[in-house]
């Protein structure tokens, strides 16, 4: 059975290797657009947010966001409230920025392995960004790109209550107390010996090593969706929401363009957004390769908040628009 997978894998690969050299303008063009894209959006949203979280982590912040956040995460998601940064980073920086936070608090021993596949699994969030300028200026409207944020947050809100019972982590009913949570903090950075210069130079070179995986893994996703659009002839909506299960970008770009009512494109983009690509799935599997931490959960879940999410935006779109 291996030798079969090796064999399949290797015709595969001489495949795609003859695809590259045929149809070399148009993978030329692929690879070119995957740069812009890593030039205009991926660095400028990714690079400051996890430069900025890792020193954050090394400097005891997490231990003051557990202690601020805890009832919401005890109580909504029944899950440890140091997870409480890994969720609100999200939200702000967008994926795959989550699994990068996930590994960092996970190999510091700060969560254990159900949590960080707990929290994975509903801390996938689209940057803001993102959605709000170049989903809007697809689709060329504010009330949609604001809609669309809206319901795939609450996608993923929905997922982490639906997940309360998976592997609940353990309550503490103790009062906040902003004395305690600084002294925490202070606590943490005292036992981090390190002087700031080590720890801003190795946040640096860790951020750009995770951003130039992005890059690569971007690229091969859109060299593959080209090789696709050369071989498989779909109806030209099926083919642009089959390369934004492939690459995230490209698809929605496809989309807008379709000749489909409003309501449609917002239901697909969503869709997209909440799944996340397979793009950003390699992205995800690639941080966590040196961790135990499950992807199985994880892939489930982006399929039921793609789900949550589109239908969201469905029931709510006429309601939304005639506001």
């Amino acid at each position: 059975m291996r030798k079969l997978i090796s064999v399949f894998i290797m015709i595969v690969l001489l495949f795609i290797g003859f695809e590259i050299l045929a149809e070399s303008e148009s993978i030329l063009e692929s690879v070119v657009f995957s740069l812009n894209i890593f030039k205009n959006n991926i660095f400028p949203s990714l690079f400051p947010f996890l430069v900025l979280s890792s020193l954050l982590i090394r400097y005891g912040f997490v231990e003051l966001f557990s202690d601020l956040f805890k009832g919401i995460m005890n109580k909504l998601f029944r899950i440890d409230s140091k997870c409480a940064f890994i969720f609100f980073m999200s939200i702000i920086s967008g994926n795959p920025a989550n699994a990068k936070y996930t590994r960092e608090l996970y190999l510091n021993g700060e969560i254990n392995k159900y949590e960080a596949t707990k929290i994975l699994c509903f801390s996938c969030f689209t940057s803001p960004l993102f959605i709000l300028g170049t989903v809007t200026l697809l689709l060329n409207n504010k009330e949609v790109g604001l809609l669309i944020l809206i319901c795939h947050y609450l996608g993923n809100v929905i997922v982490g209550i639906l997940m309360r019972g998976f592997h609940p982590s353990v309550t503490c009913h103790e009062k906040f107390s902003l004395k305690k949570a600084i002294d925490n903090m202070h606590m943490k950075r005292i036992s981090n010996n390190e002087s700031f210069g080590v720890i801003i130079t190795n946040s640096i070179v860790n951020s750009i090593n995770t951003l130039l995986l992005i890059l690569g893994v971007i690229t091969v996703c859109l060299v593959l969706t080209t090789i696709i659009d050369n071989n498989i002839n779909l109806n030209s909506t099926l083919q642009s929401i089959l390369n934004g299960f492939v690459e995230m970008t490209q698809g929605l770009k496809y989309i807008s363009l379709e000749p489909i009512p409003l309501k449609l494109k917002c239901t697909l983009t969503v869709m997209i957004l909440s799944f996340g690509g397979v793009s950003v799935h390699m992205q995800i599997m690639s941080i966590l390769s040196d961790t135990d931490i499950k992807y199985l959960p994880f892939l489930c879940t982006r399929i039921i908040c793609s789900i949550i999410s589109s239908f969201l935006v469905f029931i709510l779109f006429d309601f939304w628009i005639n506001l």
